[in-house]
């Protein structure tokens, strides 16, 4: 088996095979914030697996089927120096696809930014002319009758609440969303959902693309959910999210009442035991070290 088989096999196994166990495993759920490292390295190294597979078949006969020490000889500056830069239209294209595809989602995940970045800036300038800030809770209201709530992260970001819902909402309860919102923020949640969303724009086709951005997005809202509970209720917090579920959110924001709200109300009140500490540092050095993987195969001789 050549190297470059090697590493579709291996792509094809994290692209398409690994996120559907992932997406299944019961851990995840009762540890979010290492799920969401977990179907980071599955994106990543699905990105170094395709990119080194293409590489294999563009620098065939270059050295990198000798191990770690040929690879090293033709990626080095003296190897790079070594190797002629081919003068015609197809072997310059051959050269340039493993940097094509190493590109593709970081052409991605610049435009999700700058998407991104353009709707809440917008949203915030709307929200100038149309709020009015509530200093005792530290929110920005809107007049509106439907109970929402919910937060533009980044620089200048803030809480957005609806008249509805300091109206549907009790005193805790409030707080408790609140608490919720501020987790988002402070986690800067926005950026692993962003990385996410630019790996599903890279590669929509892709079954580890479309997983990673739906349980990203669930897992860091459980994340924000975990994190009020050290300070409220879990009927206070419950009851926050069954008022606030319908109301809308713009695409730029995190709510509360926002992704997997059903998922998120049972887990909140079928409260399950976190996986030990030892077990959460092995699946966080596992989610490390993921992407490492395929340069190993890639260094060893095939």
């Amino acid at each position: 088996m050549t190297a470059a088989a090697a590493m579709a096999a291996y792509a094809l196994l994290v692209g398409a095979v690994a996120p559907y166990a992932l997406a299944r495993a019961r851990w995840a759920h009762r540890a979010p914030g290492v799920a969401v490292l977990a179907w980071q390295g599955l994106s990543l190294t699905f990105v170094v697996a395709t990119v080194l597979g293409v590489g294999h078949l563009a620098c065939s006969g270059q050295g990198v089927h000798h191990g770690l020490l040929g690879l090293l000889g033709v990626c080095g500056p003296a190897g790079l120096a070594a190797v002629p830069f081919p003068a015609t239209p197809a072997g310059a294209a051959s050269l340039l696809a493993p940097a094509a595809v190493a590109l593709l989602p970081v052409g991605a995940l610049v435009r999700t930014v700058r998407r991104a970045r353009r709707e809440r800036r917008e949203h915030t300038d709307l929200l100038r002319m149309v709020g009015s800030e509530a200093v005792e809770h530290g929110v920005t209201v809107v007049e509106h009758a439907r109970a929402a709530v919910y937060c533009l992260p980044g620089r200048g970001g803030r809480i957005v609440a609806t008249r509805g819902a300091l109206t549907a909402l009790t005193e805790e309860q409030f707080r408790a969303v609140l608490e919720h919102e501020r987790a988002h923020m402070r986690g800067r949640h926005h950026l692993p959902r962003m990385a996410a969303q630019g790996f599903a724009a890279a590669f929509p086709w892709l079954p580890l693309a479309r997983l990673a951005r739906e349980q990203t997005a669930l897992l860091l809202e459980m994340v924000a959910d975990d994190r009020a509970l050290r300070f409220h209720s879990r009927d206070a917090l419950a009851a926050a999210m069954c008022e606030v579920a319908a109301g809308s959110v713009p695409r730029p924001a995190l709510g509360a009442g926002g992704t997997g709200a059903l998922i998120r109300l049972r887990r909140i009140l079928s409260p399950q035991g976190v996986p030990s500490r030892a077990a959460r540092l092995g699946l966080v050095a596992a989610s490390a070290a993921a992407p490492a993987l395929p340069l190993l195969l890639a260094c060893g001789p095939i």
